[in-house]
C-alpha cells in the first residue's frame, strides 16, 4: 500500500493538517520541533507526495509542458535539451508533446496540459500564417493564463506573449550575401512548409539578399520541402531536373540539406565543385558530414534554456522578447562556382 500523509502524521504524532503544512511547503506557522518530526517521519516511511492533490492546493504543479513538432528532429531535440537543463536546476518536471505540425493536435495538447495544471507552457514549434488557428490558440492560452499559467513561444507566432525569437530573416539574408560574394548567380532554394512562419522569414531574408544584388530567383529554382530529410532529397532532384545549371542550393533547414547532399551525390554531382549546398540551424551532426555542411548557426539549446528561464521568471506586465542572433558558418560544402 502506498504511504499516505495520514501515515506520516501518525508516525510523527501530529495532526494531518500539520503534516500537510510541512510537506506542502506552506508558510503557515509550524514550530521547528514539529517540522523536524514530520520530515523525519516522511523520510522513514519513504513518503512520496501526491502531485495531483498538491495541485489542488497550489493551483499548479511543478510541471512544465513543452510542445514541439517532433522531438526526434535534431533541431527540437537541442531546444528540448536546453529546456530540460534549466528545468532540472529549478526542480521542475518537463512533459514533451509532439504535434507533428498538426494544428488540431497542438490545440488539443494545450487544453490537455492546462487541465493537468502545468505551471507553464513552452511552444517550441514554429508559428503558422493562419489567422483562424492563431485566434483559437490565443483563446486557449488566454484561458490558461487566467488561471496563473505562463506561456513562452520559441519562434514567431501571431499570438502575443513572451517569446524567444531567432533571427531567421537576418541569418538567411547573410547566407545569401555570402553565396553571392562567392560568385554564385544561379542559385536554387528548397523551402519549408507553406504556412510556417519560419519558412516565410527565412525565404524572405534570402530572397532579399538576391534582390538587392540583382540576382534573379525564377520559379523553377524554388522547390518546396517540408523540413524533413526525405523532402530535401526529392526537392534537390526536382530542382536539378528543372534548372540543371544551378550552382548553389540553399535549404531552409539542415535536415533538407542532408537529403539534398545525398540526392546530388547519387545524381553524379560533386559538392561543392559542381554544386554548393548550404543549410540553416547548424544541428550537431552536419559538421561531421562529407563534405561538412555550411549553414546558419542558431544556438538551439540556448534558445530552449532562455525560454525556460522566461517561463519560470517572475510575472511582468510587459511582454518580454528575447532576440537570438544568427551567424553564417562556412564549411566544405560551399565554394565559388566552377562551372
Amino acid at each position: 500500500m502506498a504511504v499516505t500523509i495520514v501515515d506520516v502524521a501518525r508516525r510523527a504524532g501530529v495532526s494531518v493538517a500539520t503534516a500537510s503544512r510541512v510537506l506542502s511547503g506552506s508558510s503557515y506557522g509550524v514550530s521547528p520541533e514539529l517540522r523536524a518530526r514530520v520530515l523525519a517521519a516522511a523520510r522513514e516511511l519513504n513518503y512520496i507526495p501526491n502531485a495531483h492533490a498538491r495541485a489542488l492546493v497550489r493551483a499548479s504543479t511543478a510541471l512544465v509542458g513543452v510542445i514541439v513538432h517532433d522531438v526526434s528532429d535534431p533541431y527540437f531535440a537541442e531546444i528540448t535539451r536546453g529546456i530540460q537543463r534549466v528545468a532540472t536546476e529549478a526542480r521542475r518536471l518537463v512533459t514533451v508533446c509532439n504535434s507533428y505540425r498538426d494544428p488540431e493536435r497542438e490545440l488539443e495538447y494545450v487544453r490537455t496540459l492546462a487541465a493537468q495544471r502545468v505551471e507553464a507552457l513552452v511552444l517550441a514549434g514554429t508559428g503558422l500564417d493562419d489567422l483562424e488557428y492563431s485566434r483559437r490558440l490565443a483563446q486557449e492560452l488566454e484561458a490558461f493564463g487566467a488561471t496563473g499559467g505562463r506561456v513562452v513561444f520559441i519562434s514567431r507566432h501571431h499570438v502575443p506573449g513572451d517569446a524567444v525569437l531567432p533571427d531567421n530573416f537576418g541569418g538567411a539574408r547573410a547566407m545569401g550575401q555570402v553565396l553571392i560574394e562567392m560568385g554564385h548567380r544561379r542559385i536554387g532554394v528548397i523551402t519549408g512548409p507553406e504556412l510556417a512562419t519560419t519558412t516565410r522569414d527565412r525565404f524572405d531574408g534570402f530572397a532579399s539578399a538576391l534582390r538587392e544584388a540583382g540576382v534573379p530567383l525564377p520559379p523553377e529554382r524554388v522547390v518546396r520541402g517540408d523540413f524533413t530529410r526525405d523532402s530535401g532529397y526529392a526537392a534537390a532532384r526536382r530542382l536539378m531536373d528543372q534548372a540543371p545549371d544551378t550552382t548553389a542550393i540553399f535549404c531552409l533547414n539542415d535536415q533538407m540539406a542532408i537529403g539534398a547532399l545525398t540526392a546530388l551525390r547519387q545524381a553524379g554531382y560533386r559538392v561543392p565543385h559542381d554544386v554548393s549546398v548550404a543549410g540553416f540551424d547548424d544541428i550537431p551532426l552536419v559538421q561531421d558530414l562529407v563534405p561538412a555542411l555550411s549553414t546558419v548557426h542558431i544556438p538551439m539549446a540556448e534558445m530552449g534554456a532562455r525560454a525556460m528561464s522566461l517561463a519560470l521568471a517572475p510575472r511582468s506586465n510587459e511582454m518580454r522578447v528575447d532576440h537570438i542572433a544568427a551567424r553564417v558558418v562556412l564549411r566544405e560544402s560551399t565554394a565559388p562556382p566552377q562551372r
